[in-house]
């Protein structure tokens, strides 16, 4: 039986322990997989890249699924992959710049963004939260509210 590239680094991850799901499908938990595309020109980009974030802590890099792409894991707390691609622009690097690229990455960015801001945002207390929105109304001046003592109300 002969095997095509991508069933032979599946093995290799899955033995590695290394889960390989397609980079944009959604991911839960803070453990992210996914790939950085490069355009084809100027040559060498994939390998020089590939050293550089090697050297990064909490990073685990491997071949991408395509010949001009890195993939990357990584925990959403220390690395995003905004941070990633910025880096590497900062170095030189030319990443895919075609509109499906573009808007990959702007979802990507955003979901990304979007999870960090919910794992540090504070947590609502669910089970007080009418109590405090009866006390903001009770506070609040609005027209459901009679300053006339009781006695002195006249019912009509």
């Amino acid at each position: 039986m002969r095997l095509n590239p991508e069933q032979a680094r599946q093995i290799r991850d899955k033995e590695r322990g290394l889960s390989r799901p397609h980079p944009l499908l959604p991911q839960t938990g803070t453990r992210k997989h996914r790939e950085i595309r490069f355009a084809k020109l100027p040559p060498g980009q994939v390998e020089r890249a590939k050293g550089l974030l090697e050297r990064l802590d909490g990073l685990d890099v491997a071949a991408g699924a395509l010949p001009n792409s890195v993939a990357v894991w990584y925990e959403i707390e220390d690395h995003t992959f905004e941070q990633l691609e910025e880096a590497l622009r900062q170095e030189g690097f030319h990443l895919e710049c075609s509109l499906y690229a573009k808007l990959i990455r702007a979802l990507v960015y955003y979901s990304e963004d979007t999870q960090l801001r919910n794992m540090h945002g504070p947590q609502r207390l669910l089970k007080k939260s009418h109590e405090v929105y009866s006390k903001a109304w009770e506070h609040h001046p609005h027209g459901d509210h009679d300053d006339t003592p009781p006695e002195l109300r006249v019912d009509r």
